[in-house]
């Protein structure tokens, strides 16, 4: 018997989200100061600095859900976290609301928490990137292998936008491509399959997902502007004759933005996404769209995310022969819309100012060549728990990414970003930037046309 696709059970379930029709055939189809200096401040066309809170709630082996915001301690302490945001003078916070928690059922929603959060963020004049789903799903709905989380995932960030309406900017769904391959792939989170259908199907759905909330959204909020944020993954070949499946692998982490803008991937990937979960219809759906809202390409780089292959399969770390300036470029030249750092730290808390420092001359530099860099994020603003182990293992063992470590004191990239701030702050959005030109309260943003 053939797969369900997302597609029938979009038609199945538009009765059980609510009575409105969410998806049906291909009607939606897929897809300043003269130097800058000076801390960030909310005139137009300032770029966008920002720190983020780690949310990610995947499930490990034994059922069990990391829940970072509640690791990290951001429950406990969400009020002096949003204080030192604050205090930096940084405007804008990647964050991310319990989806795993907030939708307990089709249709049904638990805000009371989210409420209390969201208020606080709104007192304070911060401006969220409001992260919708970081790598896990409410129990209820199983798994990314599910075809009908597209659809109860759209209302759900349909309601999520009506609720707060004073929001403008979102990530529907954080890392497609992540989120897959450590689902369906790697065998670490969630549904912890290791074949390529497994990933496939993972991807095809979160990437539906994304692109049918990005629907829901903009009934709600039709200026919203829409931060895809992906990982920035490279393979490098260490071998005289280049191996294949390397070369599909780097081009499979290119899939996800493939689908999300409509982007027909080469040959070789189709081949393998329609042997491996991809209907017909379904890549149909795909390329006849274009995304709604204003599309920003957000790219989160690290240096473990370019590895060497060797002849004899080991790999060895790899950082920065490529960097985020050249992944970046090649995005923005396949997708050509404007682009944003979302995320970078290291392990290493004595290591990480000059981290900082070094990413920055990637955006600089990228933007003297005339590309559109809107936005800036050092990952996180705490410490995080077991990355080191891309969560897999519940060890507690602490990572020193933060801006702040659990205790809340300032890790030495704390002073390197304010000096940033201080140098840089005021800069305006690069070349093209007058698309996104923004003004007012950051609460209350619209677009200038």
């Amino acid at each position: 018997m053939a797969p369900q696709s997302f597609l029938v059970s979009a038609e199945r379930l538009k009765v059980k989200v609510g009575g409105q029709k969410v998806y049906v055939g291909d009607e939606f189809g897929g897809s300043r100061g003269a130097t800058g200096q000076g801390l960030p401040k909310s005139g137009p066309r300032n770029f966008m600095f920002a720190t983020g809170i780690e949310c990610s709630y995947p499930k490990i082996a034994g059922g069990v859900r990391r829940d970072q915001l509640r690791e990290c301690g951001h429950y406990e302490h969400w009020e002096q976290d949003f204080d030192l945001v604050k205090g930096m003078g940084i405007q804008y916070l990647r964050y991310g609301l319990a989806f795993h928690e907030i939708c307990t059922g089709p249709g049904e929603y638990d805000w009371a928490r989210a409420d209390e959060l969201m208020g606080g963020l709104r007192a304070r004049g911060i401006t969220p990137i409001l992260d919708l789903l970081h790598f896990g799903v409410p129990d209820w709905l199983g798994d990314f292998q599910n075809p009908e989380l597209p659809v109860h995932f759209a209302a759900y960030a349909g309601e999520v936008a009506r609720r707060y309406s004073w929001v403008r900017f979102f990530t529907p769904v954080n890392e497609i491509y992540v989120t897959a391959r450590f689902s369906g792939l790697d065998g670490l989170w969630n549904e912890r399959l290791r074949s390529q259908r497994g990933f496939i199907t993972a991807l095809k759905h979160a990437a539906a997902a994304s692109i049918l909330a990005c629907h829901a959204i903009v009934r709600e909020r039709p200026d919203a502007v829409i931060v895809q944020s992906e990982s920035a993954e490279y393979l490098h070949d260490a071998q005289a004759e280049p191996r294949a499946d390397l070369a599909l692998h780097n081009k499979l982490s290119c899939l996800s933005m493939d689908l999300l803008y409509a982007h027909p991937p080469d040959a070789d990937v189709y081949r393998h996404i329609r042997a491996h979960g991809l209907r017909a219809d379904e890549y149909d759906w795909f390329m006849a769209g274009k995304q709604p809202g204003h599309q920003v390409i957000g790219s989160d780089y690290y240096g473990r995310n370019e590895r060497i292959v060797l002849p004899d399969r080991s790999e060895v770390g790899a950082e920065d022969i490529l960097g985020w300036r050249t992944l970046m470029r090649r995005l923005f030249e396949r997708y050509r819309r404007p682009v944003m750092h979302t995320e970078t730290n290291t392990f290493d808390a004595e290591r990480n100012p000059a981290w900082l420092w070094k990413q920055w001359m990637h955006v600089l530099q990228l933007r003297r060549e005339g590309v559109p860099v809107l936005g800036f994020t050092w990952y996180s603003l705490t410490d995080q728990i077991d990355w080191d182990t891309a969560l897999a293992e519940h060890n507690g063992r602490v990572n020193a990414v933060g801006l702040y470590d659990l205790a809340r004191r300032p890790r030495p990239v704390e002073g390197a970003y304010r000096a940033l701030l201080e140098q840089f702050g005021q800069i305006s959005f690069a070349p093209l930037g007058e698309l996104f030109e923004l003004s007012g309260d950051p609460a209350t943003l619209k677009v200038q046309r």
